[in-house]
């Protein structure tokens, strides 16, 4: 084995009723490591990163927390954590990730913790999505499930969407032979 990353997210209820994620990366290597900054002894933490977002029951984020435990420059790779304040006030279920690498992309913030972020938005809705009462919203009916068109099984053309969705449900276009698709053309051209 050469490198582990771990990714270790926790959610939670808070007792004022907003949600908490507590995200946590940390990389190790199974050897010693000789860095510009120094050794870093096998099974040491290159990075030990934790992003905390606090959000409210509309996946608005409204407080951010960063924290470099382990970095291989500290002093300096640390002093970008407050950059992550920016994201205060953006939704987590809409244009995030875009509107997260405009913010703190590249050398406007930390790969690691970046990255981290990223994955933050699946990680709300797998766990707060259920908290969701869309009872008492009626137009919800009428808008689809956030979780459909995002990935294959949930496409709109799709069984999955058709047997539990079938509200929702497109069906797929019809496959257009080649030969037959050239010769309308061009009798159309005629």
């Amino acid at each position: 084995m050469k490198h582990t990353r771990a990714i270790h997210i926790e959610a939670f209820v808070r007792d004022d009723g907003l949600w908490e994620l507590d995200a946590h990366l940390i990389d190790t290597k199974p050897f010693d490591l000789s860095l510009p900054s120094g050794k870093l002894p096998a099974g040491a933490a290159l990075h030990s990163l934790w992003l905390r977002l606090t959000l409210d029951r509309q996946f608005t984020i409204v407080e951010v927390e960063a924290n470099s435990e382990a970095v291989p420059y500290q002093g300096y790779c640390n002093t970008i954590n407050p950059a992550y304040e920016t994201l205060v006030g953006l939704s987590l279920v809409k244009g995030f990730r875009h509107t997260l690498k405009e913010r703190i992309g590249g050398a406007l913030g930390c790969t690691h913790l970046t990255e981290l972020a990223q994955i933050l938005p699946t990680a709300a809705l797998q766990a707060f999505g259920g908290e969701i009462d869309r009872s008492a919203d009626p137009a919800a009916e009428q808008r689809k499930p956030p979780q459909l068109d995002r990935c294959h099984a949930l496409r709109s053309e799709g069984a999955v969407v058709a047997q539990y969705y079938p509200k929702w449900a497109i069906s797929p276009p019809a496959a257009v032979d080649k030969q037959t698709h050239l010769s309308n053309q061009a009798i159309s051209f005629k």
